[in-house]
């Protein structure tokens, strides 16, 4: 956005807000400080600041922002009606940057730190509660925010700086990612429990070819697994149901409204039949994927590791 300045490096009243901040951020604590004793030279040895840098400090507060912030009483200061009400907001503004700052060390403690971690609805009920309960075994104060999401979500979240880790299907490969296989699941085909396929422990998936298919939404990693594995077998699948969420879609299988393929569940659900897939070849990779030439803290590094250490034993 265009703007004039008064001067270089002044405020005016058609200053932009940018301008406000990089001008005026830098001298808050130093006017706190001379506000807290009302003494430059006191304020000064307190902050560890030359009482000259402090003094052109608060004089060119002033002039950036065209009052008197101090009335001048030979040596000391006291503040003016303007000074009073600017200290409270500086003060609130210190101590919330304090705050920040106090929080974001914690998160990085290497002890008792925080790590943001997405992972797959699919893989909430039992796949990731056993791996922060074996990590936290050596690393019992760590904490974590958990988020459950589809693939494409998550990774948007880790270029947006959102999560530092997540598990994801398929494994992504782009430039700005770093990700590594971990695991491989296989997929079955689930069927009401009254399906004329039902009494089948192994199905090829071409038997399936006619039915209708409850899937994930489009977008969805599984979606899109499914969509492969079902033109492999030779067909479109015809989808009468979409949802968010694979026990949505066992439920509706339940209710006999299609068949869906799936990774296994958690917990064994009643009406439906899980069948075995042999030909084609039915199954998804899961990786652990984070942004490419980001600095780890100490926490998130850790889990890191962890999680490679995992590789071909990540699932239940």
């Amino acid at each position: 956005m265009a703007h004039q300045q008064s001067s270089p490096g002044r405020l005016s009243r058609d200053s932009d807000t940018e301008d406000i901040v990089a001008l005026l951020a830098p001298r808050l604590a130093h006017f706190a400080g001379v506000a807290r004793t009302e003494h430059v030279t006191r304020a000064a040895q307190e902050m560890n600041v030359p009482q000259s840098t402090l003094s052109r400090a608060i004089v060119r507060l002033e002039q950036d922002l065209g009052v008197d912030l101090f009335a001048r009483h030979g040596r000391t200061l006291s503040l003016t009606p303007a000074g009073h009400t600017f200290l409270g907001s500086v003060e609130r503004a210190l101590a919330e940057i304090e705050r920040a700052a106090d929080e974001v060390r914690a998160d990085a403690d290497r002890t008792s730190g925080k790590i943001a971690f997405g992972f797959l609805h699919t893989m909430g009920a039992e796949t990731v509660p056993g791996l922060i309960h074996a990590f936290r075994a050596d690393h019992p104060r760590v904490r974590f925010s958990l988020v459950q999401n589809y693939g494409e979500a998550m990774l948007e979240r880790l270029r947006a700086g959102e999560l530092d880790l997540c598990l994801t299907s398929p494994v992504p490969d782009a430039p700005d990612l770093v990700a590594r296989r971990l695991d491989e699941q296989r997929l079955r085909l689930v069927v009401p429990a009254d399906h004329r396929l039902a009494a089948r422990r192994r199905v090829r998936l071409a038997e399936a070819a006619d039915e209708p298919f409850v899937t994930l939404e489009p977008g969805y990693g599984l979606r899109r697994i499914t969509d492969a594995v079902c033109a492999a077998a030779g067909f479109r699948p015809r989808v009468a149901f979409e949802g968010e969420e694979a026990e949505t879609l066992r439920g509706l299988v339940a209710a006999g409204l299609g068949v869906a393929l799936l990774p296994p569940p958690a917990v064994p659900r009643p009406g439906v039949v899980e069948l075995t897939v042999t030909a084609p070849r039915a199954a998804r990779e899961i990786g652990v994927a984070w942004l490419a030439g980001r600095t780890d803290t100490p926490p998130v590094a850790a889990f890191k590791k962890f999680l490679l250490s995992r590789r071909g034993h990540l699932l239940p």
